[in-house]
C-alpha cells in the first residue's frame, strides 16, 4: 500500500513502491490526463508537479512520491495558469494534442518562476517536453502572450 496525496486528496492505493508514479496516477485513480510517452523521462508527456516542481511521473516511483504533493492537469489552478490555458487557446497551440499536458504543466511551472521569460528562458524551461507535430514556435509564443497577461 501507498498513500499518495493527488491534487489535494490523500489516497491509499494497493500498489508496489516500485510502480512508476505514473501508471499509479493513470491505472489506479483514473487521472488519464498525464500521458505516458516513452517511460524514460525523455519527452515530458507524463509532467506533474510533484512538491512544486515540474516532474516527469513515468520515471518517479509510487513509493517516492509518497508523502508529497502530487498536482496532475486535472487540478493545477491559479492565475498562472489560467493565463497559459488562455494563450494556449487564443494561439490555437494544439494540433494533435497528445503532448500538451506535459507541455502546459511545465509551461506553468516555467512562469511561476520566470515572470517575463525570454526565448532562451523558454528553450531552457520547456526542455524535455517533445511535441511530434512541431508546434514550438506556437507553444513560446503562447508561453509569451501568458506572461503579458499576468504582467
Amino acid at each position: 500500500m501507498v498513500t499518495l496525496n493527488v491534487n489535494g486528496a490523500d489516497h491509499e492505493i494497493d500498489v508496489a513502491p516500485e510502480m512508476p508514479l505514473l501508471w499509479a496516477i493513470r491505472d489506479h485513480l483514473g487521472l488519464t490526463g498525464t500521458k505516458f510517452g516513452c517511460g524514460r523521462a525523455m519527452c515530458g508527456a507524463c509532467t506533474v508537479h510533484l512538491d512544486g516542481e515540474a516532474a516527469r511521473a513515468c520515471s518517479i516511483m509510487a513509493g517516492e512520491a509518497a508523502g508529497k504533493t502530487i498536482i496532475t492537469i486535472e487540478a493545477v489552478s491559479g492565475p498562472v495558469t489560467d493565463a497559459v490555458k488562455k494563450a494556449w487557446q487564443t494561439l490555437d497551440v494544439v494540433q494533435c494534442g497528445y503532448c500538451q499536458s506535459g507541455q502546459i504543466m511545465s509551461a506553468i511551472r516555467l512562469l511561476s518562476e520566470v515572470k517575463e521569460p525570454t526565448d532562451a528562458d523558454i528553450d531552457a524551461g520547456m526542455e524535455g517536453n517533445i511535441c511530434r507535430c512541431g508546434t514550438y514556435q506556437r507553444i513560446r509564443a503562447a508561453i509569451h502572450e501568458a506572461a503579458k497577461e499576468l504582467a
